[in-house]
């Protein structure tokens, strides 16, 4: 299918004069060797610029040595098709204006030292259609990087599949998912660049099946051009429709990355893909050097019996634990990314249609050591960005994204760190017509049997099944004024006592504190807070949490995937069994402890 939109193939700026580039988006003029150093985006508006096949590689990859990949001829006429002119002559001409074979490239080269296989799209090119050449190349480019055991980087521009070679230009569609599925099996990462346009066939196979996609500012992407909805409907789209900033708002990008930020991005993603940094990397190499790069703060593992009084031990009562963790400036999970991650980049979208603005998740560096961390996030204090963010509350896309990117975790082999602080799940009705038990339901089964290291940090409110869909762990610790309940205080006031204002009553049955929660077992550790709370310093809250979180992923690493998986397993089925039933010991305070 053929969805080329009518634009012309410069771009969005063309030349005007031998030193001047004239941009069509906001006509002005640009004296060309500062247009050059711009990267061909323009300064006044932003608007990028297509870039031929040739050029792309030079702005991302590093200099040095491109190792160009081949394959056998292609099919030149399969179908023996001519419109207005025979499609022999139409490659030819297309062949001579770009010195191109066909419409995309593949080399071996790095990025941020890192070795890559990249294939390279050409929209000159019979406008990048996918035709059985490209679907040859890209197929070839995934063969390579699973041969060589490295990330794959796909960079797109296309109307769509090429009409002049019929159902073999269809049949690249499957044939290139396919190679992609092999390197999913291998655990090998593929990012796609999407660029302006990327349509039809490309959009529907390769394009958006990698693990991380990222798209230029203003490009285009979709099955349907806009031409062809347009004629199919009978109405103009809206503005922005299947833009960049519309497909990062419904879920289907991960990032929208100008173009002077895009080899900074892919060289963190590739720093968090590198295989001697997975879970299964051999520990015992690493760990003193990861063990130096965490500060010395002292870890506070409460496990003796508390007395129950209002001192540090017990965490004071139960109703004022509440209130500080709710406060409105304590740090929620993207505060804490920025602060314990080195290189965190934010990932988007559930692949369906939509992004969560509760759930928030991406991947970076914990003390050297590549993590997936995932989130709730309440937005602070200002009463209009915690709306935006329903106050931490999930809708069924957040915890579809959490598990997008526990399953991309699982995939690379690295740890997953969750940090839970909402009041609960979103009750509203698009919630429930969107499936919300269910998405809770299918992330409590995901987490189960998730074969790499997961820690849960309770940061704020765990409130009921809201958190536990990010909370199913190897290893369960809360921070000193965190709380953990089945219900809000305020609701089981409601429910059991008749009168919300028993909440401080309920808050304290709940036994939701720290401590009582320890006791319980469904916490193993208690990670400490500055003196009056994580809100009054969050700098230290943050070194106090890596403090803590390190030395268990050390500890998780030393396992093999069978024994967390069989572990983690054990740890919820003895939560209510008896100590006979569960095989405590009779000193056993509690089930499920470690």
């Amino acid at each position: 299918m053929d969805n080329r939109p009518h634009a012309p193939d410069a771009g969005p700026a063309a030349t005007a004069a031998a030193d001047w580039v004239r941009c069509t988006e906001c006509c002005d003029l640009v004296y060309g060797k500062r247009f050059a150093r711009a990267l061909q985006v323009c300064p006044g508006c932003g608007a990028h610029a297509r870039l031929t096949a040739r050029q792309r590689l030079d702005q991302l990859l590093d200099p040095g040595p491109r190792i160009p990949l081949e394959t056998g001829p292609a099919p030149h006429d399969p179908l023996g098709f001519t419109d207005s002119r025979p499609y022999p002559d139409r490659l030819a001409e297309a062949q001579a204006a770009t010195g191109m074979p066909d419409a995309a490239l593949a080399v071996r080269a790095t990025i941020a030292g890192h070795p890559v296989v990249v294939a390279v799209m050409d929209f000159r090119f019979l406008g990048g259609s996918l035709g059985c050449a490209v679907g040859a190349l890209v197929t070839r480019a995934a063969e390579e990087s699973l041969r060589e055991r490295v990330p794959l980087l796909i960079v797109t521009a296309s109307g769509g599949a090429r009409m002049q070679e019929g159902a073999l230009s269809l049949m690249q569609m499957a044939k290139t998912a396919q190679a992609l599925a092999e390197l999913d099996e291998a655990g090998i990462l593929v990012v796609t660049l999407a660029t302006d346009p990327t349509y039809g066939g490309v959009a529907a196979s390769f394009a958006t099946l990698a693990d991380v996609i990222l798209i230029e500012p203003g490009a285009r992407m979709g099955f349907a051009g806009p031409r062809v909805i347009e004629q199919t409907i009978g109405e103009r789209l809206p503005e922005g429709f299947q833009s960049a900033e519309f497909l990062l708002a419904h879920g289907m990008v991960d990032a929208v990355v100008p173009r002077d930020q895009l080899r900074r991005m892919l060289g963190h993603l590739l720093d968090v893909a590198d295989p001697a940094n997975s879970a299964e990397a051999d520990p015992d190499a690493d760990q003193g050097t990861w063990r130096q790069r965490v500060e010395p703060y002292p870890r506070a593992a409460l496990r003796s019996e508390p007395s129950g009084g209002e001192g540090a031990a017990s965490g004071g009562a139960a109703w004022d634990v509440v209130r500080r963790a709710r406060h409105p400036e304590r740090p929620s999970a993207l505060d804490y990314a920025g602060r314990l991650l080195e290189g965190f980049e934010e990932l988007h979208g559930d692949r369906i249609g939509a992004d969560c603005p509760a759930v928030v998740g991406g991947v970076g560096l914990l003390a050297g050591q590549p993590v997936v961390l995932i989130g709730h996030h309440k937005g602070g204090s200002d009463l209009q960005e915690r709306r935006r963010r329903h106050f931490g509350m999930a809708t069924p896309a957040g915890f579809r994204k959490a598990a997008r990117l526990m399953n991309l975790a699982a995939k690379l082999k690295i740890p997953v760190v969750t940090l839970v602080d909402t009041p609960g799940a979103n009750p509203d009705l698009d919630a429930e017509r969107g499936g919300q038990a269910v998405a809770i339901a299918e992330n409590l089964r995901l987490m189960s049997r998730l074969p790499v290291p997961v820690v849960s940090v309770v940061t704020g409110e765990g409130g009921s099944g809201g958190a536990l869909a990010l909370a199913v762990a190897d290893r369960v610790l809360i921070c000193e004024h965190a709380v953990y309940s089945v219900i809000s205080p305020e609701g089981c006031a409601a429910i059991l006592w008749k009168d919300q204002d028993a909440a401080p009553t309920a808050a304290e049955a709940l036994r939701l504190r720290a401590s009582d929660l320890l006791r319980l077992g469904v916490v193993d550790e208690i990670v400490p807070e500055p003196a009056g709370g994580a809100h009054t310093d969050p700098e230290t809250a943050a070194d106090l949490m890596r403090a803590a979180l390190v030395p268990v992923l050390i500890e998780l690493r030393h396992r093999d995937h069978d024994r967390r998986i069989r572990e983690r397993r054990d740890r919820y089925r003895k939560f209510g069994a008896s100590p006979a039933v569960a095989g405590a010991g009779a000193g056993d305070t509690y089930p499920g402890g470690h």
